[in-house]
């Protein structure tokens, strides 16, 4: 199973001091080399257009970030679809991909936050048909060199050919937070998901995974080729003391000012607890319980990459390097020994 990071380059204030954007983004890059050195298998940027989070271009930052790596696949996580133009991220990750000597993937999604809709153009009365439409372009551009297609949301192509063509099919992965129909869409073009599990208990995600093999055979596609992956919250520290110490503060106020805004409560210390309990979401302690959750969300949902939220408010930079390496180097191999022995 592959194991990786991801991050919003999330740019709250740390211990009271502002962190610039230009400070975070240089941070994302060293934390993109130190995954790769520790041995982790992929690192994922997201699409955000806020003042609180630094990466509104994933696929420059992770350009950046393929000139100082070599092996570690590269990652948005997601790009918002709904108001982009699927040529344009087609040749940008194309491009990442042909710099990278074919290391990129694109996981794509309709975004947790909207700001991105009016800033380039979109109602949100569209929401849903806006995606729809932009994946099956997507999908069509990664498959084919030239392309007919008509939508109502952007020009047709007639018989248009899209270059540069990446270094191998480029994999496309969609991103679902728990709707059913974005899972069998995904299974419909015989693509891999990405399952973001950033509350509730991980097992209530089975019956996504059953439907996404379901429709994946009705469609005529083997589920082998369209993986299951998991992203989630959490963290690794020395000790299980320390790494609730180190993690809850920065948690609890980047998820209370973001429960503001969506009507929920603010986060207790009680709802932390349950969250990191062996049945909730929350992927945090020290590494063997880190690789006890890892591998037990695997045996539940049948996944084949799991991906480590670290930085959901912005954590003290050596902290996220230090869970970084940890892990890359103490939870990836007890989860290999495990789940090899299963």
């Amino acid at each position: 199973m592959e194991l990786g990071i991801t991050t919003f380059a999330e740019s709250y204030p740390v211990d009271g001091r502002p962190t610039s954007h230009g400070e975070r983004l240089r941070q994302v890059l060293q934390e993109v080399q130190v995954a790769e050195q520790v041995g982790l298998d992929i690192y994922g940027v997201g699409e955000h257009h806020r003042a609180d989070f630094a990466a509104s271009a994933p696929s420059i930052v992770l350009a950046a970030a393929a000139g100082r790596t070599s092996r570690i696949k590269l990652t948005s996580a997601v790009t918002v679809l709904s108001s982009a133009d699927p040529v344009r991220v087609f040749q940008e990750f194309a491009t990442l991909d042909l710099l990278s000597s074919g290391r990129a993937e694109i996981i794509t999604g309709r975004g947790s936050f909207i700001e991105s809709f009016p800033l380039f153009g979109y109602s949100l009365d569209d929401y849903d048909e806006l995606f729809s439409e932009k994946l099956e372009l997507l999908v069509e551009l990664a498959r084919n060199e030239r392309v007919t297609w008509s939508g109502e949301h952007r020009a047709a192509l007639r018989d248009q050919a899209v270059y540069p063509r990446p270094e191998r099919d480029l994999p496309i992965w969609v991103g679902v937070g728990g709707n059913p129909e974005s899972i069998v869409r995904a299974a419909g073009y015989g693509l891999p998901v990405a399952l973001a599990i950033i509350g509730g208990q991980p097992a209530r995600f089975a019956p996504f995974a059953d439907l996404h093999r379901k429709a994946l055979l009705q469609g005529g596609f083997d589920p082998k080729t369209a993986p299951l992956a998991v992203h989630a919250h959490g963290y690794v520290a020395p000790t299980a003391e320390q790494a609730v110490a180190e993690y809850y503060p920065s948690y609890a106020r980047a998820m209370t000012l973001l429960g503001r805004e969506r009507g929920w409560g603010p986060m207790t210390r009680d709802a932390f607890d349950g969250m990191r309990s062996p049945d909730g979401s929350l992927t945090l302690g020290n590494p063997e319980q880190v690789a006890e959750k890892i591998v037990g969300i695997q045996r539940v949902l049948g996944i084949e990459r799991f991906m480590l939220h670290i930085s959901v408010g912005t954590l003290p930079h050596a902290q996220v390097l230090r869970s970084i390496e940890l892990l890359g180097t103490e939870v990836a191999p007890l989860v290999a020994k495990e789940l090899a022995s299963s």
